[in-house]
């Protein structure tokens, strides 16, 4: 068996953090190393034990989970983050995606949905539940503005690349879907990040709408 992922799971409720200990422990290259309750223990807890991929709630007592992932960000920039709850409004969403989060999922979703984004982000990718990506995008319409910089141009298969990535395809579905190797498509979308100015796939996505690059529709077909 190859290297465990370590995983952290942050929610106030205790049954919620059982249940979800369960199911993960239940993978078998899945080692969940620690709890935490509320949102001033997440980022000791991310510090001490420094795990792979972190699930956090959003609504956490009387603190919220962007109050830890700020703290968090002004010490780790680097650590990997999945927002799982059951508050799906567009300002915490927003918020929780400009501070760096690699998923937001829905509790609503089922558990095999979960297990393949922790796997996804610890591979370094993104993942965004379809209903969440479609309310980034409606904000990123509502607050574009059709004038500034335009971004350097992008090739005809870095278009193909990024409309996938719009999709929510992984870069194993866009090399098999383009006919190209894996690390082809890490390579473009290495290019596709640096072109646009941003740091992520889902920056990528949300800029590409504001400027016209990628059908705003894609999402949600």
């Amino acid at each position: 068996m190859g290297e465990l992922v370590r995983i952290l799971i942050a929610d106030d409720h205790p049954v919620v953090r059982f249940g979800l200990t369960q199911m993960l422990e239940a993978e078998p290259d899945f080692a969940v190393v620690g709890e935490a309750s509320d949102a001033y223990d997440v980022v000791e807890k991310i510090r001490g034990l420094e795990p792979d991929v972190t699930v956090l709630d959003m609504e956490m007592g009387e603190a919220h989970g962007v109050d830890a992932l700020r703290a968090l960000r002004a010490v780790d920039q680097a650590a990997r983050v999945i927002i799982y709850t059951g508050y799906d409004d567009t300002e915490r969403i927003v918020e929780a995606v400009h501070l760096g989060i690699q998923g937001y999922l829905l509790k609503d979703m089922g558990g095999k949905e979960l297990v393949r984004a922790i796997r996804v982000v610890h591979g370094g990718e993104t993942v965004f539940q379809p209903t969440v990506t479609t309310k980034l995008l409606e904000h990123m319409r509502r607050e574009s503005s059709p004038s500034g910089t335009l971004p350097e141009p992008l090739s005809g298969r870095e278009r193909q690349v990024l409309a996938l990535m719009a999709e929510g395809q992984s870069n194993q579905d866009i090399a098999d879907a383009l006919h190209i190797s894996e690390r082809t498509v890490k390579f473009h979308v290495s290019s596709i990040l640096a072109k646009l100015a941003v740091k992520n796939r889902t920056e990528a996505v949300m800029a590409a709408i504001k400027h016209g690059m990628v059908d705003p529709e894609i999402t949600s077909g």
